[in-house]
């Protein structure tokens, strides 16, 4: 969505109500939630967060490390 929309947080803000759950990738790459990447995936889970979501968001990510470890820091990453 960052590569076709761009602006990741408005467009979350302005289509939540149609939205049913949430998948997380870097971009570039679909590799971990880090500072490589050029999201800000804690900015982005707290925009989520405030517009009332109660669903589910899946790490969807192609790890270039431990895998566990990664998804550990992507759950860090994203917790609001």
């Amino acid at each position: 969505m960052q590569i076709m929309e761009g602006d990741l947080i408005a467009t979350i803000r302005a289509n939540h109500q149609h939205i049913a759950h949430y998948h997380t990738g870097g971009v570039p790459g679909r590799h971990e939630l880090d500072d490589t990447q050029e999201l800000n995936y804690h900015a982005i889970a707290g925009a989520i967060a405030a517009t009332g979501f109660a669903g589910y968001v899946a790490h969807e990510f192609v790890p270039t490390r431990d895998p566990l470890t990664s998804l550990r820091d992507a759950v860090r990453t994203c917790a609001v």
